[in-house]
């Protein structure tokens, strides 16, 4: 790959090599990214990728880290990362953001415009492509609820598409967009007119539930899907596995359906805490785990 040319598209500062990915995990564990690129806008992320694709380079997109797993190998393809990615305007009951652009703050931002409707998003940690890529929700919203249209870059034929919601499969913590080879740039949300001390006195109650049942720990939240008429962190409790840890990494005491880093684990700990909860869950219910984080990387 040619650095000096991706530098002239996303400037120097933002080229990175052999970058720690823990640095940008919220799991804060894993191995190395060979490149992590962190394009501004749109038009640099687009450039960058059209870049790679055509001198037949290997890349991920990622956001803000906050649901993913990166593996003590690290990462061979390059990483094109939405993180700078920020800009959003408001016109009227619509909200206009990049990929790049966290939850929190256009929850925020609605909040200040007195705009109802995407409070549930408040207490998410990632960015609002990572939101889209997997339906994110809390509170009984979620994402799906408030889309008008995403526009997507599709690495099918490089061309940057409008989509409506209905285009991408969306269902619990679930879309289309990795299958049919669509990046996230951008979003436009619909939100309604509300009273903001209502809207405010909802966002807290959400952040007092959080900081309540929820640990501090490094973790990527919830770390399982919902299974179909169970709650995966009743499941965990039940069957005695609160606190259960190998290393560094453990099933948390506050709330058991988080796996936590509790000082300095490995991805290797992390996962085979994973895999422990997964086998003794089916072996005491018969009911199949499913990992709501995104686990990516090499093994060392």
């Amino acid at each position: 790959m040619d650095i000096k040319k991706i530098e002239k598209i996303i400037g120097s500062e933002n080229v990175l090599l052999d970058e720690p990915m823990k640095k940008h995990s919220n799991f804060r564990s894993g191995g190395n990214a060979k490149f992590y690129l962190t394009p501004k806008t749109v038009d640099e992320f687009v450039e960058v990728v059209k870049y790679l694709k055509e001198n037949d380079e290997k890349f991920i997109v990622l956001g803000r880290g906050t649901n993913i797993l990166v593996k003590d190998g690290g990462l061979k393809e390059t990483v094109v990362s939405t993180f700078k990615m920020t800009g959003y305007e408001i016109n009227g009951e619509v909200i206009t953001a990049n990929a790049g652009t966290p939850l929190a703050l256009i929850a925020n931002k609605a909040l200040a415009s007195s705009l109802a409707g995407f409070e549930f998003a408040g207490g998410i940690p990632g960015s609002l492509g990572g939101g889209v890529f997997m339906n994110a929700g809390a509170h009984g919203g979620e994402m799906k609820d408030v889309l008008i249209d995403v526009t997507v870059f599709d690495t099918n034929d490089d061309k940057v598409k409008v989509l409506n919601p209905e285009d991408l499969d969306l269902k619990y913590r679930h879309s289309n967009i990795e299958e049919k080879g669509y990046i996230v740039l951008s979003a436009n949300i619909q939100l309604h007119k509300g009273n903001k001390e209502e809207i405010k006195a909802n966002m807290d109650e959400f952040k007092e539930y959080r900081t309540r049942t929820q640990p501090s720990d490094p973790s990527a939240g919830s770390t399982f899907k919902r299974p179909e008429g169970y709650i995966s962190a009743k499941l965990i409790d039940e069957a005695g596995l609160k606190g259960y840890h190998i290393g560094d990494a453990g099933v948390s005491e506050k709330h058991a359906g988080f796996v936590i880093n509790k000082s300095n684990a490995s991805t290797k700990e992390i996962l085979d805490v994973i895999d422990y909860v997964k086998k003794e869950v089916y072996n005491k219910y018969k009911v199949k785990l499913e990992e709501e984080v995104r686990i990516i990387g090499e093994d060392n």
